[in-house]
């Protein structure tokens, strides 16, 4: 299969779904202090220290090792089947195929250092690593053990990734890895970062390598964060329009609130207001306040002539589509507009239908003291 069809299938596959959260070792990843059967845990473990630095003398010593693994630049790695075989299935395969020398068999890995292939055979025999030794071969490290089959040390090498190893600068040649690798988090959390992160991400060698090498890559992740801006946008578009609807309420409560039982100058003429009388606990009251008197002394009341009175006039109306009785409602004018609700166009009342609905459905009342059990709960 050719490297661009590869990645021509893998994106939307890797980094669409939610991946699940990594699971743990046996016991717990390097922690200061971390014991284990009043033992110490270095770097990353999931076995005791005892156990650990035997197997560990087993594989440096090579003691009736019975396998060579050639390295790059003539290296030599000694070990054995048994355990390479019950560590990893591709190299019990690979062996079980290997022509040796008397009890000698050999294999050969290569394009990766000598050190890496050296940290990888050792994590076979002990499932532990140094941590200095994964922040060096962190990556050849997770090829390794995808190519072999050893899960637990792709897990690990995908949680150092996560926590501490990825950055700006590598997090695209870490995404082309991890797609790779049939690394799905790791994939994941690489895409997240590249989104959150475009305008620096684009300017990094490691993007540039790409836009040579992998046109098709470079193409869908630039998709992908036009549709993420959008989608964003979008976000903050309806928050705002949320925000507006949950106003328009607060003002319809505030209406009610000014008419029917009065707030400080303003109200019911049969209201005696105190000088010292607390200030109530409408949010919107104020800017109304100033807008009803405003609509009182205004000269230019009729609708359209003056641009605040046309604002009181449609929040008359409004108030006339919630208010449930107006025979009892002491808001100014709210009878009359029940009556010219009815000799409305078809249109207009569609228009007003729906501005109601999406007002009290981002409010989330089914039926309020102020508003109409009908209408608060629109189907």
């Amino acid at each position: 299969m050719k490297m661009d069809d590869a990645y021509e299938g893998s994106l939307s596959k890797s980094v669409a779904p939610a991946a699940p959260p990594l699971p743990g070792p046996a016991t717990s990843y390097h922690q200061k202090g971390l014991v284990m059967n009043g033992l110490p845990l270095r770097g990353y473990s999931s076995v005791s220290t005892a156990a650990k630095d035997l197997w560990e003398r087993l594989f440096d010593s090579g003691y009736k090792a019975d396998v060579a693994i050639y390295t790059d630049y003539n290296g030599i790695i000694y070990a054995h089947a048994n355990v390479l075989g019950m560590a990893s299935p591709v190299m019990k395969g690979m062996l079980n195929q290997s022509k040796g020398h008397g009890r000698w068999r050999s294999l050969s890995i290569h394009g990766v250092p000598q050190d890496a292939v050296r940290v990888f055979i050792r994590f076979l025999y002990s499932s532990c690593s140094e941590k200095a030794d994964m922040e060096d071969y962190v990556l050849h490290l997770l090829v390794l053990s995808h190519v072999f089959v050893v899960p637990q040390l792709k897990r690990e090498c995908e949680r150092q990734l996560e926590h501490g190893l990825l950055s700006t600068e590598n997090v695209v040649d870490i995404f082309q890895l991890a797609l790779l690798c049939d690394a799905p988090r790791l994939s994941l959390v690489c895409h997240r970062m590249i989104l959150k992160n475009f305008k620096v991400v684009s300017d990094s060698e490691g993007w540039k390598a790409m836009m040579q090498s992998h046109p098709v890559l470079e193409k869908e992740l630039v998709e992908s964060v036009l549709d993420e801006d959008h989608k964003q946008k979008e976000r903050i578009r309806k928050l705002k329009e949320r925000k507006i609807y949950l106003q328009l309420y607060e003002a319809m409560e505030a209406l009610v609130h000014i008419c029917r039982d009065g707030c400080k100058t303003i109200g019911p003429h049969d209201k005696d207001f105190k000088e010292d009388q607390a200030p109530c606990n409408y949010t919107a009251c104020k800017g109304l306040e100033l807008l009803v008197r405003h609509f009182a002394g205004c000269r230019l009341r009729i609708p359209g002539k003056c641009s605040h009175c046309k604002r009181m006039w449609q929040l008359l109306e409004l108030h006339s589509r919630l208010c449930d009785d107006s025979d009892v409602c002491r808001v100014p004018l709210c009878r009359n507009f029940k009556e010219r609700i009815k000799k409305q166009s078809k249109k207009d009342e569609i228009k007003w239908k729906k501005l109601v609905e999406k007002m009290l459905r981002t409010k989330r009342i089914g039926g309020t003291n102020f508003f109409s059990e009908e209408l608060a709960s629109p189907s």
